[in-house]
């Protein structure tokens, strides 16, 4: 590349001259008073040298002068654009810089964007059309040294427009400054040229630079953090930040997504483009505060700049800026992603076969790596579809597309109320999903569906915590803890109530009072939308009116004084279940506050205040069988096998089998539903004067259920060895989530599992010989069917079950006989048998739910 032909300043290797003197810091005669906006840049002097530049610059920054009220931030970005644009068209025409020149003065970076803030470079290329060295260098010698001179911050060039390209070419963040490349003064045919040849080779380009771009983006995220979680945030570098803005710019000009991908005006905070202002103005006000070029928020400047932004103290410039970068954030995933599935195919990958569309759940695909609307699904008749989308996305941890979520917002109804029990089903699994909720809620509070959904979620959307201990928003640690607390279900009796009271808990803060007390009042008026049963409803109320009672008391009163443990049981009023949830709910809720927040100090004082107040309430009551429908005994009276299938909702089903009793029936039964992609919601199984009598509430994976009269022909081959339910179940598991053949270059969908580890709970049975198993686990593909045939193959004898399934965690429990001489060898083989069926940990095989 040949040197820079100026000879005015020493060159880097690309050929951009490095920088001038710094500037010398704030302009004197600039206070700190606030009055209102008043005057616009007209009435600043008209700058005649860059002495007069930099004093009109002072001027605009001076908010104590008898002319100048002071701007606001948009209207002084403004002002600085045009002063500095009057300077260089005054200068450039001075020193021959005209329309006829071959010279031409193109503005990047602030300037080039309409976006220059007080303390900015002044970013600046001379283009010339090889015009003669003596000349240019008179030139550039003329421009640049007033600028030096009057102490202005300046980057600067001189290029040809070849030059320029060639630079761009080989430097992607050179690339991406020229993108913003503005004409000046000069030669205007000149600039287009430059502009235009930028903005073509970029687009050309692109398909070659896209994964060096992410490298870097990522790079970047990776130094700078996040804008909305950091208590000082880089508003230019971070991630949801200028930067970004810029990157979504740059790939609307390479053709590969829209500037303002998959947000509207109506969404909360009002989009991306409010977004953007929001940060520009924050930046605009910080180096106004700061007296000089600053990047990152210092906390000691924040109630300044939230005080001249009119937005309040430095809690409320928090959360406006939470808002703002978790919006530019959720743009920027979605162009990156949009981005990636525009680019076209090269080499081999070309002669691949196009991505299908892989069913995933009723009305809801997956296609080209991300969760979409079947071709048949129709949101204005589907209420549910909402968090049925939801659910899948945080389960298989793919993102929800854009469209989609926009096509949603658009024609999906509101639930009704109470809501279907299809829909708090789906609530439940997705709060159940492990790390996958994460992204998913956060995809759909951008698009404004999740305060659709839980319309009290606004008071607590970006609020910030008020101690340094808390590490996120109080949104964010919400779902982070309902996150940690689907590592918890199987530790709880009731795993709905532990996810709900987890989504709740926080719910009352930003609402003045005490949080808790609120929340109480809040969860009962949630509860009861959401239908539950009342009972159910004072439950969560419950929950969230005192998850804070175990840890405050733990940590603060004298365990040893029995008047300690008595209050907390009678606080409680004795209910084993609700002191099971809190506990839970206290570690989830700590592990999401901090790090060192959860300890072992912390952990081992709750426990023992748990095991303590355990001894003073009663024990539990044992799971009991359902009774059994006269009726079906007498469906049962010729020894056939008998089938029903009934509708019990808009998507759930009832199917009873009633069968001669014997080994394998159970099993048999729950693995030909989950072979027709039924998932058991529900069942009751018993055993009664020689009949099997076994009822299901399912609920398809996708469309109608089968023929009542194929499920009972595929039941008898079952329970006469003709249908090997084992193999099937493991082909039919390892054929939704094994990899595709690698000629297609896809993979498949691994659901993702909270890493719940499951758990086995003994009870003696009510009956002589009788005992009671209970399992909790997370679910899987025809997991009953697993459970049934092994309890079958220790010889356990299945008398009477009830199964739950609840989101993604199963409660089954199981009424045995165990023929065994030694009941303690009985119950570890039958535990063994168990334990080895169950998933625990995150499978590579994505399990469906039977």
């Amino acid at each position: 590349m040949p040197s820079d032909p100026t000879g005015a300043r020493p060159t880097d290797p690309t050929g951009s001259q490095t920088n001038g003197p710094a500037s010398a810091g704030k302009p004197a005669g600039a206070g700190l008073s606030r009055s209102p906006v008043s005057q616009g840049p007209q009435s600043a002097p008209a700058p005649a040298a860059a002495d007069d530049l930099v004093r009109a610059v002072a001027q605009l920054l001076d908010d104590g002068g008898a002319r100048n009220r002071r701007l606001d931030a948009p209207t002084l970005r403004q002002a600085l654009v045009d002063l500095y644009e009057f300077w260089l068209n005054t200068k450039g025409s001075e020193v021959g810089i005209k329309p006829d020149s071959g010279l031409a003065i193109v503005a990047v970076g602030g300037l080039g964007r309409r976006e220059m803030l007080p303390y900015s470079d002044l970013d600046l290329i001379l283009l010339h059309d090889n015009v003669p060295a003596k000349q240019l260098g008179a030139t550039a010698d003329a421009i640049w040294y007033p600028l030096w001179d009057a102490h202005v911050k300046l980057d600067h060039s001189v290029r040809t427009v070849p030059q320029a390209l060639q630079v761009a070419s080989n430097d992607i963040p050179a690339a991406m400054g020229m993108l913003d490349a503005r004409h000046i003064v000069g030669d205007e045919e000149l600039s287009n040229l430059l502009i235009s040849g930028i903005r073509r080779q970029w687009r050309a380009g692109i398909r070659g630079r896209f994964d060096d771009l992410v490298v870097q983006t990522t790079a970047r995220w990776k130094r700078s953090g996040e804008v909305a979680h950091r208590a000082e945030p880089d508003l230019k570098n971070g991630r949801g930040g200028l930067r970004d803005v810029q990157l979504l710019d740059a790939l609307a000009i390479a053709q590969l997504t829209d500037a303002v991908p998959g947000l509207g005006p109506d969404v909360p905070g009002g989009g991306l483009e409010h977004a953007h202002r929001s940060l520009l103005d924050v930046r605009t006000e910080l180096h106004r505060v700061a007296g000089r070029a600053r990047d990152q928020l210092r906390a000691q400047d924040a109630d300044e700049i939230g005080a001249a932004l009119r937005i309040g103290d430095r809690f409320d410039l928090a959360r406006t800026l939470s808002d703002a970068a978790r919006t530019v954030g959720y743009s920027v995933d979605v162009g990156l992603r949009t981005a990636a599935n525009s680019l076209p195919r090269r080499g081999l990958s070309r002669l691949r076969r196009v991505p299908v569309r892989r069913p995933l759940d009723e009305g809801v695909v997956e296609h080209a790596g991300e969760v979409v609307l079947a071709r048949d699904a129709r949101p204005s008749r589907d209420p549910g579809l909402i968090v049925r989308v939801a659910a899948v996305a945080a389960q298989t941890a793919l993102p929800m597309s854009a469209m989609t979520l926009n096509r949603l917002s658009e024609a999906a109804p509101e639930l009704r109320e109470p809501w279907p029990k299809e829909a708090v089903n789906d609530l439940l699994v997705m709060l159940g999903s492990g790390r996958g909720l994460v992204a998913a809620v956060e995809a759909l509070d951008r698009t404004g569906l999740w305060g659709r959904l839980i319309p009290e979620w606004g008071a607590v959307r970006d609020l910030p915590p008020r101690d340094a201990v808390h590490t996120w928003t109080v949104d964010r640690h919400i779902v982070e803890t309902v996150a940690n607390a689907s590592t918890l279900t199987t530790r709880v009796a009731r795993p709905d109530m532990l996810m709900l009271g987890a989504l709740l808990h926080d719910i009352g803060k930003g609402r003045g009072g005490d949080h808790s007390v609120v929340g109480a009042d809040l969860a009962t008026q949630i509860g009861n939308r959401l239908g539950l049963w009342p009972t159910d409803v004072a439950l969560l109320s419950a929950i969230v009116r005192y998850h804070l009672l175990l840890p405050e008391t733990a940590t603060k009163r004298d365990l040893d004084d029995p008047a300690t443990v008595q209050r907390v049981v009678d606080v409680l009023g004795g209910d084993y279940v609700l002191l099971e949830l809190l506990h839970a709910l206290s570690e989830a809720d700590s592990l999401a506050t901090g790090p060192g927040v959860w300890g072992e100090w912390k952990s081992s004082l709750i426990g023992e205040l748990v095991r303590r107040c355990r001894l003073l309430m009663a024990g539990d009551s044992l799971p009991e069988p359902d009774p059994v429908d006269p009726a079906l005994l007498k469906l049962a009276a010729d020894g056939e096998v008998h089938v029903e299938l009934t509708a019990d909702g808009q998507h759930t089903h009832r199917v009873t089998v009633v069968a001669p009793d014997g080994a394998g029936v159970l099993s048999d039964a729950a693995g030909v539903l989950a072979l027709h992609s039924l998932r058991v919601l529900s069942a009751s199984v018993r055993s009664e004067r020689g009949f099997a009598v076994n009822s299901f509430l399912v609920s398809p994976r996708f469309g109608s259920p089968p023929d009542v009269g194929l499920l009972r022909q595929d039941i008898i081959r079952a329970t006469a060895g003709q249908l090997n339910l084992e193999k099937a179940l493991v082909k039919k598991e390892r054929d939704l989530a094994a990899l595709r053949p690698e000629s297609t270059g896809e993979k498949g969908m691994p659901i993702t599992y909270s890493q719940a580890p499951p758990k086995l709970i003994w009870f003696e049975g009510t009956q002589p010989g009788e005992v009671l198993l209970e399992v909790r686990a997370e679910d899987r593909l025809g997991l009953l069917s697993r459970v049934a045939a092994a309890l079958e193959r220790v010889g356990a004898d299945v008398r009477w079950a009830k199964v739950v399934t609840l989101g993604s965690a199963v409660i089954d429990s199981f009424g045995l006989r165990i023929d065994s001489g030694d009941s303690a060898a009985g119950r570890a083989r039958v535990e063994a048998a168990v334990l080895e069926v169950l998933p625990h940990t995150a499978p590579k095989a994505p399990p469906d739910s039977a």
